[in-house]
């Protein structure tokens, strides 16, 4: 039996995962309390594990005393002297106690106790298991769905991939493998929750480290994530070896890399783009496959204003502006995507506002376009000494152009926001005029429909009604069934008999 017990100690901390020596703290703890349930929490007991032999030792010890009064606490010199000749009175004198005389009870005491720490050190054994794996990719298998979420079973534990951690669309049914990065680790007090996630960025960065060796080993860097889970993905990437393209390794040989990972995230698109330190040439290389005319930096607010021909303009924005939304998360840079037409309009009215300016001369409208001050707007917001840096004047001279400017800024301002009131009335008074003849059209309907109502019953007759004509209707169709069965009686009648 005592060979049994070490051999069951083996077995449970190899299948569990569970450290030995809490194993043997939690069969000594068990055993010290059916002991104190045998014979009172007061009795001094001691319990130890021998490795060698594989066998807990029970000691139970008791004071050496000249009259006993508490019999399961102390015992008479002439007791403890057939234990230890030499032991005096007031020494504590330990005996090895039978195991089996603890009783049902006791027995029953020691396997709760057992079997509580066992689930403690297990939900001790997984928290410490999954915590250090946090951002690791995990396969598992869809066990249950509960209010949303997704319990996954992981094997040791079961994991949780909350509605917010999915992706939109996907479905699952029990029994589906799936495949989630570990987000975090809670401990609470029904055990260690492993919280999963198959919607962040982390997510799909994983998954390129484990299809591209390059990614995996640190050759290609991936710079920067862009995601809208579901649907499309931005990723950039970079090269420390000049000799290995970047962008190729994470396609793979006919697309088999980037589209095993496409497979994965079931059909959502991947764009992969080269990374550039140059940040307007990134956001070009962000926003391909459209081309770019020119690029217009705005360091202060971290935007670009970027000019494509007009051609190009759906594709640089993408369906729902999705394109340059997910260019602009990768970037970082807030993205203002015009056409070329529509930028050379706004440039052509920002130098005809100039020449709008009192005492203004095409000379100086030339000097202050060609210095960056391309509207009444700009030279609004500018100072005496940038003027006066375009051309040599008088300071007030300059604040008189600023000051024009700024009457005319207001002005524009004025005329837009009229524009716009007499646009939104225009559209409110289509759309009061769309619903007249949307009524005057159902009312038509309705005339027409009542006349020809009207001209049904007419046809029919005075003394007629519809039910009328149709039974007489039903009664000549009858009567011509019948002449006709009659016909086909003669018919066989009349037919010679054939012997």
């Amino acid at each position: 039996m005592l060979n049994d017990i070490s051999r069951v100690i083996e077995q449970v901390s190899r299948d569990r995962g569970i450290d030995k020596d809490i194993l043997i703290a939690t069969l000594t703890e068990a055993i010290q309390s059916a002991a104190h349930k045998k014979l009172g929490p007061r009795a001094e007991i001691e319990v130890h594990y021998n490795e060698e032999t594989g066998e807990i030792e029970v000691f139970q010890f008791k004071e050496v005393v000249e009259n006993v009064v508490e019999p399961d606490l102390e015992i008479t010199l002439e007791q403890g002297r057939e234990l230890d000749p030499e032991c005096e009175i007031g020494d504590q004198l330990g005996s090895k106690m039978d195991t089996a005389t603890f009783g049902r009870i006791a027995a029953q005491s020691a396997k709760q106790v057992i079997i509580q720490k066992m689930k403690d050190a297990e939900r001790d054994a997984v928290y410490r298991n999954f915590i250090d794996r946090k951002g690791e990719i995990i396969n598992g298998v869809v066990q249950r769905m509960d209010r949303g979420d997704i319990v996954v079973n992981l094997g040791q534990t079961e994991g949780i991939l909350p509605h917010r951690e999915q992706v939109p669309r996907e479905i699952y049914h029990r029994g589906d493998r799936i495949r989630a990065i570990i987000l975090d680790v809670v401990a609470d007090g029904r055990g260690p929750q492993v919280i999963l996630s198959r919607s962040r960025r982390s997510f799909l960065i994983q998954l390129f480290k484990m299809e591209v060796p390059e990614v995996g080993e640190g050759i290609v860097s991936i710079m920067g994530v862009a995601r809208e889970p579901g649907v499309r993905s931005k990723i950039a990437v970079a090269s420390s070896d000049s000799e290995v393209d970047a962008v190729g390794a994470c396609v793979g040989m006919r697309g088999s890399r980037v589209q095993n990972v496409v497979h994965e995230l079931r059909g959502e698109k991947i764009d992969i783009v080269p990374w550039h330190a140059d940040s307007a040439k990134y956001v070009c290389n962000a926003l391909a496959p459209a081309q770019i005319s020119r690029v217009i930096i705005d360091d202060e607010s971290s935007a670009m204003e970027v000019i494509v021909p007009d051609e190009f303009l759906s594709v640089a924005i993408g369906k729902k502006g999705q394109n340059v939304r997910l260019a602009s998360k990768l970037t970082g840079w807030h993205l203002d995507v015009k056409s070329e037409t529509r930028y050379n309009r706004a440039m052509q009215d920002g130098y005809d506002s100039l020449l709008e300016l009192p005492g203004m001369n095409a000379a100086l409208a030339d000097a202050l376009y060609e210095k960056g001050l391309y509207s009444v707007e700009e030279i609004a917001s500018a100072s005496p000494d940038d003027i006066i840096a375009v051309r040599s004047m008088e300071e007030q001279e300059a604040r008189d152009i600023i000051d024009s400017a700024r009457t005319a800024a207001l002005r524009r301002i004025a005329e837009a926001r009229k524009r716009e009131q007499e646009r939104e009335v225009q559209e409110a008074a289509a759309r009061a005029k769309s619903r007249e003849a949307k009524k005057a059209a159902e009312a038509d309907a309705a005339e027409a429909e009542a006349a020809q109502d009207q001209e049904d019953e007419e046809n029919m007759g005075p003394d007629e009604s519809p039910q009328e004509t149709q039974e007489a209707q039903e009664a000549q169709e009858a009567a011509s069934d019948e002449e006709s069965g009659d016909a086909q009686n003669d018919d066989l009648d009349n037919t010679p008999d054939r012997q």
